[in-house]
């Protein structure tokens, strides 16, 4: 199988543990570092499917690669290729899709409820998920849903998060944490943290009982991850 092409934009955000389930699966892949200044390849002869992780940034902000990935995930979607998106790779996937890009007040970090969009709850990318679902948050952007994508999940803090369009799949939260990731976060990030309560937690309130959080993040991982690496070319 070619490889998964996994876009790297920070390099505290890496596929952590997608590249894990990647492994176990027996699927290669590789990172693409933005963050070194390495070039967006728009050749999709030699990928089986693209992956954009998160970052800082914004989706509006003036940077080539920005607008590079946007045109790949155009080229991918007109070509029949696999995309998933995690948080800004999501926000970009909606943007590339003609939906736009709402900056909030405040943030959503930390472990918060996901509910289905009950229109949709019978999609088949929810299937086996449970309705009681608390991933990773990390962000203050959030999308709008693109014509002819479904929506999947929301939230109360920023509405939107997860849209479908044929194989591929936007998450605007992380599924990708592991405990490592996010003790790294609090630390260089803590004064995202003064946004506060209630779609901002605290260091403590993430960080407790952090190992039973990671295993069932990871629970739910790989039942998203299985539905996508299926659609891999």
């Amino acid at each position: 199988m070619k490889p998964v092409r996994i876009f790297r934009h920070v390099a505290c955000e890496g596929p952590g543990y997608l590249g894990t389930f990647l492994e176990k699966q027996q699927i290669p892949y590789e990172i693409v570092c933005i963050d070194e200044g390495i070039a967006v390849p728009q050749d999709l002869d030699t990928t089986s499917g693209l992956v954009f992780m998160g970052g800082g940034m914004n989706v509006t902000d003036p940077l080539q690669w920005i607008k590079d990935e946007q045109a790949l995930i155009c080229k991918a979607i007109e070509n029949n290729v696999p995309i998933m998106g995690i948080c800004l790779g999501a926000q970009m996937m909606s943007a590339a899709m003609g939906g736009s890009i709402t900056h909030g007040p405040g943030m959503e970090i930390g472990w918060h409820r996901l509910t289905p969009v009950t229109e949709n709850k019978s999609n088949h990318w929810l299937t086996g998920l449970p309705d009681d679902l608390v991933p990773f948050h990390w962000h203050a952007d959030t999308f709008s849903i693109p014509q002819g994508a479904v929506a999947l999940l929301k939230s109360e803090c920023r509405g939107n998060q997860a849209f479908a369009f044929k194989n591929c799949i936007a998450l605007q939260f992380h599924i990708e944490m592991t405990a490592e990731m996010v003790k790294d976060w609090v630390q260089q990030f803590a004064s995202d943290l003064e946004y506060g309560p209630p779609c901002a937690q605290t260091r403590e309130v993430i960080l407790d009982q952090l190992d039973e959080k990671i295993s069932a993040l990871h629970q739910w991982a790989d039942i998203i991850f299985s539905k996508w690496i299926k659609q891999l070319r």
